[in-house]
């Protein structure tokens, strides 16, 4: 069974908390073996599963709950979802470009 399978198996109901999470887990070990290695791994403890995961992310929400409103962004959830699995920081991509857009940026 792949790393994928496992965690396919544990998401439950498309759209629910752990189905959002083992998406956003698909995505992040995508491309990156030892990730997957880590996670194959770390989904063979019960307290490890994607339920406890997002039971983090939902804490983190909680905790900076605004009202009666809560929200955890791509990127918050990407940070639980990799601290709670041990995983690296994501690869830092190069920073947008400042530039404003114009017709002649495409047209020169």
């Amino acid at each position: 069974m792949t790393v994928f399978d496992k965690i396919t198996a544990l998401q439950g109901e498309k759209r629910s908390p752990a189905w959002m999470v083992g998406e956003q887990l698909k995505d992040i070990i995508r491309n990156d073996t030892r990730a997957q290695e880590i996670v194959s791994q770390d989904l063979d403890v019960a307290e490890m599963s994607l339920a406890k995961c997002e039971e983090q992310i939902k804490a983190y929400a909680d905790k900076h709950r605004t009202g009666s409103f809560a929200c955890v962004t791509p990127l918050e959830a990407e940070k639980i979802i990799r601290e709670f699995y041990g995983l690296s920081e994501a690869p830092s991509t190069s920073a947008p470009s400042t530039s404003p857009l114009t017709l002649e940026s495409f047209f020169g």
